[in-house]
């Protein structure tokens, strides 16, 4: 047995253990991703060296700025307020607020990413759901699955699009007509169903959501100077991240100087909000972000990629669909940003030797990593950040319980997804 063979099998078990370890959920996840990462390369899977790099520190450095701005953001009581307001348009029914926040998570995670979003938008739903005296999981994974399918519309709105466009050369109004088209009826779709699912758990106990009315947004306010100077900056942000293919500065940057001049402005001591920060969350990426490199460095996802097209033997139709679900089922099990990093240069020298047009399969790789993201709880950024947030607040949300709801909708997107490509790309 080569050298190449032994370390794809001791990758693989790698990858596989700790993924059992972290669906059984006995042990702390982060706890398991790091030894899984040190065992990559005691095992030496991947040098000490080459491990560091595999961390894509654009993503840790998007979080961890983002993560600052909105612990600054909160001492203004912003999402107290945000809270009140939603609750009073939805006049305090459960079913109605948890569409609402679904659509406002969607649309704004195009508009933004899927992650920044999620950081917005959870410190909002704790606050309702609290004051509704409701348990927040239902509106949680409704969030986390609105973000990843809002996300997949643009081109800023999930990392593998932002790929994708890098290296194809297709720009934010190409994924606006190509992706949102089909993201948009989703969205709607999803949401319907997950009310539908969650509607006899969201119940609100007699008078609750007449007391809710009764509360004053602008009494949530505490502190109207850093409302204002978390909203600038806040803005300045988004146009930062609009802008990005313009000014050639990596998502991180942006993120990064943003909670620093917020920092500097909010005169808030540093040590502060750097404590608040969701740091279990962050060595969970980096040893998820190990482990992975592991995969790939060993050739395993390599090889899955390569087994998979071959079977199509050049078939546009059949490539295509192979792209999709092999990208969606690959995508909820590992982090998409690898696996589309990796899938990338296959598909351009697969276009190469056939001929083929690439067009439908650079759509079909987008949707199904976007959406593919939602099928458990570590398929995508925004399902880590937003469990682990609900987690310190003390609603674990289990790998088991999210893949019930989570996996068989994912699959019905991934679903809808192939009728639209072969009527639009492939008819």
């Amino acid at each position: 047995m080569d050298n190449q063979t032994v370390q794809m099998i001791v990758s693989g078990a790698i990858f596989v253990i700790a993924y059992a370890f972290i669906i059984w959920d006995k042990f702390d996840r982060t706890i398991v991703a790091l030894l899984g990462a040190a065992l990559m390369i005691f095992t030496r899977i991947l040098s000490q060296e080459t491990a560091f790099l595999e961390i894509d520190f654009n993503t840790i450095g998007l979080l961890v700025g983002m993560m600052v701005v909105v612990m600054i953001a909160k001492r203004s009581g912003i999402f107290e307020y945000m809270a009140i307001r939603t609750i009073k348009i939805s006049k305090g029914r459960p079913v109605t607020t948890l569409v609402m926040l679904a659509l406002i998570t969607g649309i704004l995670s195009a508009i933004l990413d899927n992650v920044t979003t999620i950081l917005l938008i959870l410190p909002v739903t704790l606050s309702i759901a609290k004051d509704l005296r409701l348990n927040p999981t239902p509106f949680i994974i409704t969030e986390i699955f609105a973000s990843n399918v809002g996300g997949t519309a643009t081109l800023i709105g999930d990392p593998p699009n932002i790929m994708i466009g890098s290296a194809t050369g297709l720009n934010f109004m190409d994924f606006l007509k190509n992706d949102a088209v089909i993201a948009l009826p989703l969205l709607f779709l999803t949401t319907y169903i997950l009310a539908l699912a969650f509607r006899k758990k969201l119940k609100a106990s007699p008078g609750t959501s007449e007391e809710a009315m009764l509360l004053n947004e602008a009494e949530a306010i505490k502190d109207k100077r850093l409302l204002i100077k978390s909203l600038i900056i806040l803005g300045l942000i988004v146009i930062g991240f609009v802008l990005q293919g313009i000014l050639h500065y990596e998502s991180s940057t942006i993120a990064i100087a943003g909670a620093v001049i917020l920092l500097l402005i909010s005169k808030i001591k540093p040590g502060k909000v750097f404590g608040e920060v969701e740091w279990n969350t962050i060595f969970f990426f980096a040893g998820l972000f190990i482990m992975v490199g592991g995969l790939k460095s060993a050739g395993v996802i390599k090889m899955l990629a390569q087994n998979v097209l071959g079977l199509t033997n050049g078939d546009l139709v059949l490539t295509t669909m192979a792209v999709l679900w092999l990208a969606a089922i690959a995508s909820a099990f590992i982090d998409n940003i690898p696996f589309v990093a990796t899938m990338i240069p296959l598909i351009q020298d697969m276009g190469a030797l056939s001929g083929m047009s690439l067009t439908p399969l650079w759509w079909a790789l987008s949707l199904g990593a976007c959406l593919g993201g939602n099928g458990t709880v570590i398929g995508a950024s925004a399902n880590v950040i937003a469990t682990g947030i609900a987690d310190e607040h003390g609603h674990k949300i289990s790998f088991g319980r999210y893949f019930r709801y989570a996996f068989p909708l994912m699959l019905l997107t991934v679903a809808v997804s192939s009728v639209y490509l072969y009527l639009v790309y492939l008819l």
